[in-house]
């Protein structure tokens, strides 16, 4: 950490160039135990059978109550920008039932 010219220190954050392109994802799954919460982040594509695991987070549970927190405050600060987010169902959306999931590691 470096610190600033009020004597504050500064986290220095590094992005690397494949990490900065990102992943997309249009389907997350989370599970969690007593010390962690997974996060799996999927691309279904239309069509397929089969889905992808793009990427895996996991954190403490106090980590996933703050990211909660800033997705909350996120969504907000886009809704007042611009409009409510519209949750519609979309026709031939696949979801897979919860309760019959079976996935690979």
């Amino acid at each position: 950490m470096e610190q600033n010219g009020n004597g504050q220190k500064q986290l220095q954050i590094e992005l690397k160039e494949e990490v900065a392109q990102g992943v997309y994802s249009n389907l997350a799954m989370i599970t969690h135990s007593s010390s962690e919460f997974v996060m799996d982040f999927i691309s279904i594509l239309p069509g397929m059978a089969k889905a992808q695991v793009k990427s895996r987070v996991i954190m403490s549970p106090e980590h996933a109550k703050r990211l909660m927190m800033a997705l909350q405050d996120n969504v907000a600060k886009y809704e007042n920008a611009f409009g409510v987010i519209e949750m519609k169902a979309q026709k031939g959306t696949y979801m897979p039932p919860i309760s019959d999931f079976h996935g690979e590691a």
